[in-house]
């Protein structure tokens, strides 16, 4: 027998008192923990294969499982813990690149948590918004500098397309193949039902979406995969997608054992086969040949949709971000360095990028220092977990935000972390048609619809306590914030005050 450095991560507790045997576990894992042992006439488990999904947990007819995490520990060390060596015998057994998925897991700062949220009491009196009018519908794209009129002094339309939003949250990329059919077909269901948008990653659009192309952002990444002439026809915007938070500075890599036939059409590649992304778009060296891509896009459309163009939270962001407005796009959107992925190396998606916060800040600055703030919209991604987040991430200067994470724990989504494999037992990150069935779109939409229609009603009671009664009046309004438990440099970048003050 070979020696086996690791040890599990988690536990199975089985409370035999309570368990019947009735193999729901077994049959509902994907991974294969559970089974059944015939000579001692009970349920065993190889925990080595857990994942701590929940999904055997949440389906146990009578609460007889949990997973724990293991007590089982390495000799102390505060330089080389457990993870570091277990990661070290996962590299020396493989002699591959670790993999991981969603969101940097990491304890670094996060800011949302040190921003508070002023409110009026007295001489600028709070809003009812359940009495009162509240407007939280907000338009995308760029606005004009000045109102133009004719000889006869009527108006003149000088408004680039624009996306009207019902809500300020849209569904961020996540492509047709690092998630299932139904999850797509949920979010293009709850995008529609709220008057938003969803985006469809760089997999491309199944045929049986195009109906849903009014709320459909399509996205044209460095594979252009299934980009061709209907599909840029289909949606209401085009994303260009030149960088991504879990992942900065890298492509995308969809294995091939995700890719069957209806992937395969979709993206117009071989079945069975990797669709790899290069790391850059090998037409894209400079502002100048962004600028290029984005005016062809545009004059493929008939300069009808607003294209968007999306990068990735790094430290010359700011810089990047006043390009970007000049190359003709309508919107900028940023991705922080905790925003999920179906696949990254584990050492970029942990080192990698800065949070969204400062991004944010930095970048709406910037364009308003040169005066170019109007000319595009700002919108931002990267772990929005919650109403306050949206709140906080609008008054550091967005215009809308992207949300990933939060809308798959809608559907679900447990955050094992293990999309890669492509064995998500909630039928989420997979393409295994038994598992794919598990998640219901009549259902998972509705939750969908119930999580951003919750933090619209948080939203407009969080601004009514503020006395602002619209997105406009909250975007950028920085004084409306302070900084808790923060150092003089953050506060500057953040461009608030200390609590107090």
């Amino acid at each position: 027998m070979a020696i086996d450095f690791l040890y599990p991560q988690y536990e199975v507790v089985r409370n035999y008192d309570r368990c019947i045997a009735c193999r729901a576990c077994e049959r509902q894992c994907a991974n294969e923990v559970h089974f059944y042992d015939p000579e001692f006439q009970k349920m065993q488990a190889d925990e080595s294969k857990c994942v701590a999904c929940h999904r055997c947990v949440s389906l146990c007819p009578t609460r007889a499982l949990k997973i724990v995490k293991t007590d089982h520990t390495f000799k102390e060390n505060a330089n080389w813990t457990g993870k570091a060596i277990s990661e070290v015998y996962r590299q020396a057994g493989t002699g591959g690149v670790l993999l991981s998925s969603m969101g940097n897991p990491e304890p670094y700062p996060i800011y949302w948590d040190k921003i508070l949220i002023n409110a009026s009491q007295v001489t600028n009196p709070s809003i009812d918004p359940l009495r009162e009018p509240m407007e939280t519908r907000t338009f995308l794209g760029k606005k004009p500098g000045k109102i133009e009129r004719d000889a006869d002094g009527n108006l003149v339309p000088n408004l680039s397309p624009q996306l009207e939003l019902r809500v300020p949250v849209m569904f961020s990329a996540m492509s047709y193949g690092s998630i299932s059919y139904n999850a797509h077909e949920s979010l293009a269901r709850a995008a529609c039902a709220l008057g938003t948008y969803y985006n469809t990653g760089e997999g491309g659009l199944h045929q049986d979406f195009y109906q849903y192309g009014p709320h459909t952002i399509v996205q044209v990444a460095s594979g252009r995969f299934g980009v061709h002439k209907d599909y840029l026809e289909a949606g209401a915007a085009i994303e260009i997608k030149m960088g991504q938070g879990a992942k900065p500075g890298i492509g995308g890599h969809l294995p091939g054992h995700k890719v069957g036939p209806d992937i395969s059409r979709t993206r117009m590649i071989p079945e069975g086969t990797d669709a790899i992304s290069p790391a850059p778009h090998h037409d894209i060296y400079s502002i100048e040949d962004l600028r290029q891509l984005v005016f062809s896009l545009k004059e493929a459309t008939a300069y009808k949709k607003p294209v968007l163009i999306k990068i990735a939270a790094v430290h010359n962001v700011a810089a990047i971000a006043s390009g970007v407005a000049r190359s003709g796009a309508d919107i900028i959107c940023i991705d922080g360095y905790r925003g999920g992925t179906g696949a990254a190396p584990t050492r970029i998606r942990d080192n990698v990028g800065i949070p969204i916060e400062l991004a944010l800040a930095a970048v709406d600055q910037r364009l308003r220092d040169e005066g170019i703030r109007d000319q595009i919209s700002v919108v931002v991604g990267g772990s929005i977990r919650n109403a306050a987040d949206l709140l906080k991430a609008i008054a550091l200067g967005a215009d809308a935000c992207y949300i990933a994470t939060s809308a798959l724990l809608a559907l679900g989504c447990h955050l094992c972390r293990t999309c890669q494999t492509g064995k998500c037992n909630w039928g989420i990150a997979t393409q295994r048609p038994e598992l794919v069935k598990r998640l219901n779109p009549d259902i998972g939409s509705q939750r969908l619809v119930n999580l951003v229609t919750a933090w619209d009603h948080e939203l407009k009671e969080m601004m009514g306590g503020m006395g602002i009664n619209s997105i406009e009046a909250l975007r950028g309004n920085r004084l409306m914030l302070r900084g808790i438990g923060l150092s003089d440099r953050e506060l500057s970048i953040l461009g608030i005050k200390h609590a107090g003050e």
